[in-house]
């Protein structure tokens, strides 16, 4: 099972990009800039969401939460100060502990299976939920061409969606996007702000250097 510490994100603060990196050292610098007036948002690469993090306590603290599979979501960062900004009293790292085993990284979920699957399941090496973990690692491995621009394509309109869809050339770059028109899709959105811009096309189609603050 991979490691959510080698994860890597990139952090933006406002339109400009504060660092990329693996997720413990983002987490650092995001920590460090939560004075700043401007929203800070922290994007997976792998797939252009927004990673939820909990920077309360102790570095030993954060990264021990990181260290469980990192939340997705489709809003923005704010600070986590106590029970109060959350109406339900639990943050979601707290609600995660309820199901699965977190400290390995394994959280629980629906599957839902015809009774000839669960049968399959059920009677291969080490039960069902080691037979799942093991057929999604092998197909993450397998992808083939088609489906890694796919998932690069739809990692791209994550990221352009949380924080690019009020800018102009928006929808056209979206349509450009998915068309996998790179000069279109350049066209469209040369007046965005460059960190921005060149994240998108590194989302999108490998373009650019390892970008660092």
């Amino acid at each position: 099972m991979s490691d959510p510490t080698l994860k890597t994100c990139t952090a933006f603060v406002g339109h400009r990009l504060l660092l990329s990196g693996l997720l413990p050292d983002v987490a650092q610098a995001v920590r460090q800039s939560t004075g700043l007036a401007d929203v800070v948002l922290v994007f997976d690469d792998a797939t252009g969401r927004i990673v939820d993090l909990d920077l309360r306590g102790s570095d030993a603290d954060i990264l021990e939460r990181i260290s469980q599979p990192p939340t997705t979501y489709a809003g923005r960062y704010r600070p986590k100060t106590d029970s109060s900004s959350d109406p339900t009293g639990l943050d979601e790292a707290q609600s995660q502990k309820t199901r699965g085993r977190p400290k390995l990284g394994v959280v629980a979920r629906e599957v839902t299976l015809l009774p000839r699957q669960w049968d399959w399941l059920t009677n291969q090496p080490g039960g069902a939920s080691a037979t799942l973990r093991r057929l999604v690692d092998e197909a993450r491995k397998t992808m083939n061409p088609r489906q890694q621009r796919r998932a690069a394509q739809e990692a791209a309109y994550q990221f352009m969606q949380a924080i690019a869809g009020d800018m102009p050339g928006y929808e056209d770059a979206t349509r450009a996007l998915f068309a996998d028109d790179r000069t279109s899709l350049e066209q469209q959105i040369a007046t965005w702000p460059d960190d921005i811009r060149t994240h998108a096309l590194r989302l999108a189609f490998g373009a650019g250097e390892n970008q660092s603050a």
